[in-house]
């Protein structure tokens, strides 16, 4: 006797079941976001059987040969900075980004240089025709490359076309919300659906040893959109950042099972697609102007690089009852306790004026060393006084005022020596190696020293 559907609701916000509809959901407390959907068995692929008698599994002990992943270039030494080296053989990978800032043709491109390098490389697109793939591959000049290209959004058949011949050496599903599988009556896109593609399709690469490369819509936060337990799944997942009206786009490894995190690639919009940036700390500095208050750059570190970048602020008297705070690549909760900062132990009062503060370029910044660059725009804009052209600002301000030590201040250091800085403002502890430097220290044991000694260096 076969055993009968079962209806539940999902949350297409983070995944809860729940057994009846309710308007809000009581795990993340989403308004209107459980959907109907059918429990009738298992994802194809999925090796998921009916309920057998288990056997006994071998335990083994920590200690044991082991041997570094083999990895197969890009063809791009971003992409390769930001995986650890290159793709690692039967690994599952997601990447995700807002509606038109470049996934598409950035993976394109991937599988084109992997074609023509000899290797297979197949390309399934759920939202767009061949035509329209096409298209994008004769601009972007990669029409010549023996790409296997498909439309398709059907889970088997694409099981059925990556069981065919050789097993590829990459496979891209773009993207992932299009999938469906006809075993579950659940529309594309829903929680059931993009968790039974998910699964099926990592299956297939560990079984196959074939990478695959998944796409993943986002959310109107930014956040990669369905289950979260997909990026637990996956060994990497990728966020593509930037700014549609800047041409600087900045890909960023969150999590990666054979690298580090918190790596990023550098990359310029171009009529030729995606084109590598090979320095990107001149890219940030490329139009600043010296000369204007309220300007800072910071020396930075985004995973392993380190990166110089403007941090711009604008202090101007308001005529409000409450005073605007916006913030643009930066914390707004990190800048509202500076401000606080300033003005309980720093004696500066910013009650009455409007602040805005924007990081250059378009690039994000969630470090904390980021502190004292920021204070010291925010300094120099109320006292209308500019920064020294050639000083670089790095350090952790807290809530008593404190400038507490970064981390890497040497790879920070080498990197403004590089680029013509002649000094830099920095926390009082910390060690920092300048021989063959040609680099200024000035250490700042408090943020109420910032106005006396960051303003007046020369």
């Amino acid at each position: 006797m076969t055993k009968p559907q079962r209806n539940t609701y999902v949350c297409q916000s983070c995944g809860a079941t729940s057994a009846r509809w309710a308007g809000k959901c009581v795990a993340c407390g989403e308004w209107n976001t459980l959907v109907e959907e059918t429990d009738a068995g298992p994802p194809p692929g999925s090796g998921i059987v009916a309920r057998t008698k288990g056997r006994v599994v071998r335990l083994e002990s920590l200690k044991g040969s082991t041997q570094e992943a083999p990895r197969f270039s890009t063809g791009i030494e971003e992409l390769n900075r930001v995986t650890g080296g290159g793709i690692v053989p039967g690994s599952a990978m997601l990447i995700g980004g807002e509606p038109g800032i470049g996934k598409s043709t950035l993976l394109l491109q991937l599988t084109a240089n992997l074609a023509r390098s000899g290797r297979r490389a197949l390309y399934f697109s759920g939202e767009e025709a061949i035509a329209q793939v096409r298209l994008r591959a004769e601009r972007l000049g990669l029409a010549d490359a023996p790409v296997g290209l498909a439309s398709e959004t059907n889970l088997s058949n694409i099981l059925a076309t990556l069981a065919e011949g050789k097993a590829p050496d990459l496979v891209v599903i773009d993207s992932i919300q299009t999938l469906w599988a006809d075993t579950l009556d659940a529309a594309p896109g829903t929680v059931s659906q993009v968790r039974a593609a998910a699964q099926s399709l990592i299956r297939y690469a560990k079984m196959a040893g074939s990478a695959v490369l998944l796409v993943g819509h986002v959310t109107k936060d930014g956040q990669i959109a369905g289950p979260k337990v997909i990026e637990h799944m996956v060994d990497t997942v990728l966020y593509f950042e930037g700014d549609r009206g800047h041409p600087y786009r900045i890909l960023r490894a969150v999590k990666n099972r054979f690298g580090p995190c918190d790596e990023i690639g550098v990359f310029e919009m171009v009529s030729g697609g995606l084109r590598e940036v090979a320095n990107p700390s001149e890219l940030f500095l490329g139009d600043r102007d010296a000369a204007a208050p309220g300007a800072a750059v910071f020396a930075g570190i985004e995973g392993t690089r380190p990166v110089l970048v403007e941090i711009q602020a604008l202090v101007a008297p308001s005529g409000l009852g409450t005073p605007r705070r916006a913030v643009v690549g930066w914390d707004a909760n990190r800048l509202s306790m500076l401000l606080a900062v300033l003005e309980t132990r720093a004696g500066m009062s910013f009650s009455g004026h409007d602040v805005y503060l924007n990081i250059a370029g378009g690039l994000k910044i969630a470090e904390p060393a980021a502190d004292l660059a920021a204070a010291a725009a925010l300094v120099s804009s109320i006292s209308n006084v500019a920064l020294p052209r050639d000083a670089v600002y790095f350090g952790e301000v807290s809530l008593s005022g404190a400038v507490r030590a970064a981390s890497l201040q040497t790879a920070r250091l080498k990197e403004a020596s590089k680029l013509g800085f002649g000094q830099a403002i920095l926390p009082e502890s910390g060690e920092a190696d300048t021989s063959g430097l040609k680099v200024k220290l000035s250490r700042l044991s408090h943020v109420k020293l910032l106005a006396e000694r960051a303003l007046t260096c020369d």
